[in-house]
C-alpha cells in the first residue's frame, strides 16, 4: 500500500508538472510582453532637441531639418536599429520636381450614337499634372448632386451608388443652402474623394455658370506644377468642363444641363442620377520637363522580425519631422498694432518677438513617439514581422516625402500589411482638460476593419486605457484630416492605416507651439498603444484582411 501510493503520488506530480508547464506555455504565448520602455523622460528630453531655437522650426531645404536628421540617425544607430536608406545608410534622398507640362489631352463623349472630342483648353480644362500616358474608355456616369457624404446636413449624394470605375460629374461650387462656411474642406476635396476613396475613373465639375471654354492658364514664372511622385503614374483625371461639353453629356439626361446649373447655382437640391447610353474616352497625353530639382531626406530605418517566414513582410510606422520654419522678417508696431513680417504661420498675441516656429506637436510629438518605439523594438522582445520606421520630410509642404517613398519605397511595398502615422499627439484638443484621456483615430477601418479592431484590443489591455473617437473618421469632418497627413499616401496605394493624432489647439501652426506646452504624460500613454497595436500586427500570422468596408463614425 506504502509503495502503491507512492508510485500514485509521483504519477500525480508528473501529471500535475506536466499540466502546469502546458498552462505556463500557453500563457507565455498569449500574454503581453513586459511594457514597452516607452518614458517620459525620454521624450521630454528628445523633443526639447527636436523642437529648440537651434532647428529653426526645422523647415524643408534648411540646415535645421538637417541637424533633426543627423539626430534621428545617431539615435537609431545608437539602438541598433538597421539603416534602410539609400546606399546602406539611414537617409532616403527625396527628389521634388518643378515641372513644365504640354498638354495635348481630350475627352470624348459619345450620348446616343453621336460623339464629341474635347480637347484641354477647348471645352475642357485638364490639370497640369495628368499623369502618365494613357487611353481608357469609361461606360457608366453618375451625376453625384453635389458630390458630397455629408450626412450632418442630409446630404448623402453618393448612398447606394456604386462609384467603382465610373466618371463622377458634380456642381455646386459653394455646395447646397446647408453647407457652411466650416465645411470648405470637404467642398474643395470633391473630385479627390470620389476617385480616391470611391473608386472612380474620372471625376468632372463645371466651369462658373458664364464660362463656356475653360482655357488653361499662359505659361507664369516658375514650373507649372511641383510634386514628389512619379510622372508617370496613372491618374484618375479631374477636368473641369464647360457649358458646351455638359449640355452635350446631358443631352438625353433626365434632367437638362441648364436646370441642373440653375439648381446649383440656386444651392437647391440636386437629386443624383445615372446617365445612361453616355461613353467617355479620354486620351491623356502630356509631356512634361522637369526644370527644377530639389533635394530632401526621409530617414529610415528596419528592426528585423524574429520570424524567417514573416521577416520579409513590415508593420510601418511614419511621422513626418519637419515643420515651417521662422519669419525672416522683423517686427513692425505702428498705429495697426504689431505684426512680424514673413511669418510661415500664425502669430501668438504678445508673442510677436518670437520667429521661431518651433513644431514641439506638430509634428515633434510623433518624431519622438517614433524614436521611442523604435528603441523599444529594437531593444525589446522581436515580434515575428519586421519593422519600418520612416521620418518623413515636406509633409508640411505637400506630403512630399511620403508621396515618394511610396512611389519609390526602400522595402516592397506589397509587403507592408499596415502603417500607423503619428501627427500631433502631445497636446489636448482646443487645450481642454477634459481631453485629457482622448486620441483620435483616421481611417482605422476604412481599408481594414481587422485593423480596426486589432488596435481597439491593444488599447483595452492598457494599464489606462485611452478614450479613443472617431469623430475625425467621418467623411464630414471639417477638418478633413484623412487626406492631410503622411498615413494618405499609402492608403491611396490600398495599405490599411491608421492615423493617430490629438487634434488641433490655438498653438497649430503658430510660433508658440512649444515643448513647455506638452503634455508628456499623454503623450507616452499613446505611444504605448501604438507599440501594441505595432507589436500585435507583428505577430498576426497573416496581413490584416482589406475588406474596404469605407469609413464609421463610433
Amino acid at each position: 500500500m506504502p509503495m502503491r501510493m507512492g508510485r500514485t503520488l509521483r504519477v500525480v506530480r508528473t501529471v500535475a508538472l506536466v499540466a502546469a508547464l502546458s498552462l505556463l506555455a500557453r500563457v507565455a504565448g498569449d500574454a503581453a510582453p513586459p511594457a514597452s520602455p516607452i518614458r517620459t523622460a525620454d521624450l521630454q528630453s528628445w523633443l526639447t532637441y527636436v523642437s529648440a531655437d537651434e532647428l529653426e522650426g526645422r523647415a524643408l531645404f534648411s540646415s535645421g531639418l538637417g541637424l533633426a536628421a543627423g539626430y534621428l540617425a545617431d539615435h537609431l544607430r545608437e539602438w541598433g536599429v538597421q539603416p534602410a536608406g539609400d546606399a546602406g545608410s539611414y537617409l532616403q534622398t527625396v527628389r521634388i520636381l518643378g515641372v513644365n507640362a504640354t498638354s495635348r489631352s481630350s475627352v470624348t463623349i459619345s450620348v446616343g450614337g453621336q460623339s464629341r472630342t474635347f480637347t484641354d483648353g477647348a471645352g475642357v480644362a485638364f490639370p497640369s499634372f495628368v499623369g502618365g500616358k494613357r487611353s481608357f474608355t469609361i461606360d457608366r456616369v453618375e451625376f453625384a448632386g453635389y458630390g458630397l457624404d455629408a450626412p450632418a446636413i442630409a446630404e448623402r449624394d453618393y448612398a447606394d451608388r456604386r462609384m467603382r470605375g465610373a466618371a463622377a460629374i458634380w456642381l455646386g461650387s459653394q455646395g447646397p443652402k446647408a453647407a457652411t462656411s466650416a465645411m470648405r474642406r470637404q467642398l474643395a476635396g470633391r473630385s479627390r474623394y470620389a476617385t480616391d476613396q470611391l473608386g472612380a475613373a474620372a471625376a468632372i465639375t463645371a466651369a462658373g455658370p458664364r464660362e463656356t471654354a475653360p482655357a488653361p492658364a499662359g505659361r507664369q514664372e516658375g514650373p507649372d506644377f511641383t510634386t514628389a511622385q512619379r510622372l508617370d503614374a496613372p491618374i484618375a483625371p479631374h477636368v473641369t468642363a464647360g457649358r458646351d461639353l455638359l449640355d452635350f453629356l446631358f443631352s438625353r439626361a433626365p434632367v437638362p444641363y441648364r436646370e441642373l446649373e440653375r439648381r446649383a447655382e440656386a444651392r437647391e437640391a440636386l437629386a443624383p442620377f445615372t446617365l445612361d447610353g453616355v461613353t467617355m474616352r479620354f486620351e491623356i497625353d502630356a509631356d512634361y520637363e522637369v526644370v527644377r530639382t530639389q533635394l530632401g531626406h526621409n530617414v529610415v530605418g528596419i528592426v528585423r522580425g524574429a520570424d524567417p517566414r514573416l521577416a520579409d513582410t513590415y508593420v510601418a510606422f511614419g511621422a513626418h519631422y519637419d515643420h515651417v520654419g521662422y519669419a525672416e522678417g522683423e517686427v513692425t508696431r505702428d498705429g495697426g498694432g504689431t505684426r512680424r513680417a514673413g511669418a510661415p504661420g500664425r502669430v501668438t498675441p504678445g508673442a510677436e518677438d518670437d520667429r521661431i516656429w518651433n513644431g514641439a506637436d506638430d509634428d515633434g510629438s510623433g518624431t519622438v513617439a517614433l524614436m521611442a518605439l523604435a528603441r523599444a523594438f529594437a531593444q525589446g522582445p522581436r515580434p515575428h514581422r519586421s519593422l519600418l520606421f520612416v521620418w518623413h520630410t515636406g509633409e508640411e509642404r505637400g506630403l512630399y516625402g511620403s508621396r515618394y517613398f511610396a512611389d519609390h519605397p526602400t522595402v516592397r511595398l506589397d509587403r507592408v500589411v499596415a502603417q500607423l502615422n503619428v501627427d500631433m499627439i502631445g497636446r489636448n484638443r482646443d487645450d481642454d482638460p477634459a481631453e485629457a484621456d482622448t486620441v483620435y483615430l483616421v481611417g482605422s477601418d476604412r481599408i481594414s476593419t481587422e485593423l480596426h479592431a486589432i488596435n481597439r484590443e491593444a488599447n483595452a489591455a492598457l494599464a489606462r486605457p485611452l478614450a479613443l473617437d472617431y469623430e475625425m473618421n467621418d467623411p464630414s469632418d471639417p477638418e478633413q484630416l484623412y487626406t492631410r497627413s503622411d498615413h494618405y499616401s499609402y492608403a491611396a496605394k490600398g495599405i490599411p492605416i491608421i492615423f493617430f493624432t490629438t487634434g488641433l489647439h490655438p498653438d497649430y501652426h503658430a510660433n508658440t507651439d512649444e515643448v513647455s506646452r506638452i503634455e508628456f504624460d499623454k503623450m507616452s500613454r499613446i505611444a504605448q498603444m501604438i507599440y501594441e497595436t505595432g507589436r500585435r500586427l507583428a505577430d498576426l500570422d497573416h496581413a490584416p484582411t482589406r475588406d474596404n468596408l469605407g469609413p464609421r463614425a463610433y
